[in-house]
C-alpha cells in the first residue's frame, strides 16, 4: 500500500510537470534562472495551509518557513536563518506571519493538552496564552481558540520585529514590512489582523491596537 501511494506521487508529478510545460512552455527554465520573491510566509506546518495556493502566487514568488503553530523565537536558528536569508539576500518586501483558526498546536496550548515532544515547542504558545489570560478569560469558550490563534500570530510578529535579524536589516535601510494574518479553513479566507509593522518605530501602539481588535472580533 505504501509503495503504491509513493509511486502514485511520482506519477502525479510527471503528469503535473508535463501539463505545466504544455500550457506554459519554458516555465521551468525561467523558474530555474532566478528567485526574486517579494514575500516571505511564516506559517503553520498544517498540511491544509499551503502558502502559494492561498495567496494565488506562483512558485518562486513566496519564500516559506513553516513550523508547528507558526512560532518565531530567538532560540530557533532555523527560523531566524531563513528570515535573514529572505531579508538580506532575497530582499523580500513583506514578511507575513500567518496563523490559522483551529490550529492543533494552539488548541493544545489553550487546553494544556499533552502531545509529546512538541509540548516543549508549544510552551511558546502557552506564553502567549498566559500573557493574554485576562482577555481570553473574558470570552465565551467557543471564541477562545480563534482569539488565541490570532493573538499568537500577533505576538510572533512582535518576536520577528524584535529579533536581531530584523533590527539590523531595518538599521541598514531594508524596506521590509511585517504583517500578522490568520487563515480560515472554513472558507479559505485570510483575516488581516492589522498587525503591520513597517520598521522599528511604533511597535507598541500597533500591537495594542491589534490586540484590541482581537477582543472586539471575539465579542461580536
Amino acid at each position: 500500500m505504501t509503495t503504491t501511494s509513493i509511486e502514485e506521487l511520482f506519477a502525479h508529478n510527471r503528469e503535473w510537470a508535463q501539463q505545466v510545460e504544455r500550457e506554459r512552455p519554458g516555465f521551468f527554465t525561467g523558474l530555474m534562472a532566478q528567485q526574486k520573491p517579494k514575500y516571505m510566509w511564516i506559517g503553520c506546518s498544517d498540511s491544509r495551509v499551503p502558502a502559494n495556493q492561498i495567496t494565488g502566487l506562483e512558485p518562486g514568488e513566496v519564500f516559506v518557513h513553516r513550523n508547528v503553530a507558526n512560532v518565531v523565537v530567538s532560540s530557533d536558528l532555523n527560523c531566524l536563518s531563513t528570515i535573514q536569508y529572505a531579508v538580506d539576500q532575497l530582499h523580500v518586501e513583506h514578511l507575513m506571519v500567518v496563523g490559522h483558526y483551529g490550529c492543533g498546536g494552539v488548541q493544545a496550548a489553550l487546553e494544556d493538552a499533552r502531545v509529546g515532544l512538541a509540548d516543549n515547542w508549544i510552551r511558546h504558545v502557552k506564553d502567549v496564552r498566559d500573557k493574554h489570560q485576562s482577555l481570553l478569560a473574558g470570552l465565551s469558550p467557543q471564541w477562545r481558540l480563534d482569539a488565541l490563534c490570532e493573538l499568537n500570530a500577533i505576538e510572533q510578529v512582535v518576536n520577528v520585529a524584535q529579533s536581531t535579524v530584523m533590527r539590523d536589516a531595518w538599521a541598514r535601510g531594508e524596506k521590509v514590512q511585517l504583517h500578522g494574518w490568520c487563515y480560515s479553513l472554513k472558507n479559505g479566507l485570510i483575516t488581516n489582523l492589522q498587525m503591520t509593522v513597517p520598521g522599528t518605530g511604533g511597535l507598541e501602539q500597533v500591537h495594542a491596537e491589534a490586540v484590541k481588535m482581537v477582543a472586539a472580533r471575539a465579542r461580536n
